[in-house]
């Protein structure tokens, strides 16, 4: 019997597959979970596995079927479309200042407009950023957009003990989620 790797701390998909490591098949569920909404928000407990299922999702969203090689969703899945993803993870960075925070969220649409398009708006209009982003990434794959947010809360439990520099993080992260009700109809999972 071959041994297997326990996959402690690996919040990749990719990667625990690449390692043939220990997983426990739960997408069925995640077949479930796309088929029937397009909205989701996900709170569990720190160690509870929402990284690495924010980045399953990602690679069943990008069509990476051959990572899905025996698992339920590869028997499930008939079509594998490839749809344009923004996979933004808020824990890249600790804040500790508002430009800290400015230039997070400009790193992270800045990545995906250089693949995409968009990026025509000023640099800390990032809800405007964003918006136009999702419209670039729509056009140029013919798919409604995924976008995927991972430690949405990693900034303000970073700056919760100064109130002042808290308020300026929440107004910054409104500006950035703000168009995700705007887009909708360009939307195909959040």
């Amino acid at each position: 019997m071959q041994e297997r790797y326990f996959p402690i701390g690996i919040q990749s998909f990719e990667q625990l597959r690449k390692y043939d490591a220990i997983y426990v098949d739960k997408t069925a569920l995640i077949y479930r979970l796309v088929s029937t909404g397009r909205y989701y928000f996900l709170s569990r407990p720190r160690r509870f596995g929402k990284s690495l299922l924010v980045s399953t999702l990602a690679a069943y969203f990008e069509g990476r079927k051959d990572l899905f090689d025996g698992l339920r969703i590869a028997e499930l899945e008939k079509d594998w479309v490839k749809y344009p993803v923004l996979h933004f993870d808020l824990s890249r960075s600790k804040i500790s200042t508002p430009e800290n925070m400015i230039n997070l969220l400009d790193s992270l649409l800045s990545r995906f407009e250089s693949d995409y398009g968009g990026g025509n708006a000023a640099r800390d209009e990032f809800g405007l950023r964003l918006s136009d982003l999702i419209m670039a990434a729509k056009k140029k794959f013919g798919q409604n957009v995924v976008v995927l947010i991972d430690e949405y809360d990693a900034p303000l439990l970073d700056t919760m003990h100064n109130k002042d520099l808290f308020a300026d993080v929440r107004q910054q992260l409104r500006k950035f989620f703000s168009p995700l009700k705007e887009a909708d109809d360009n939307l195909r999972f959040v």
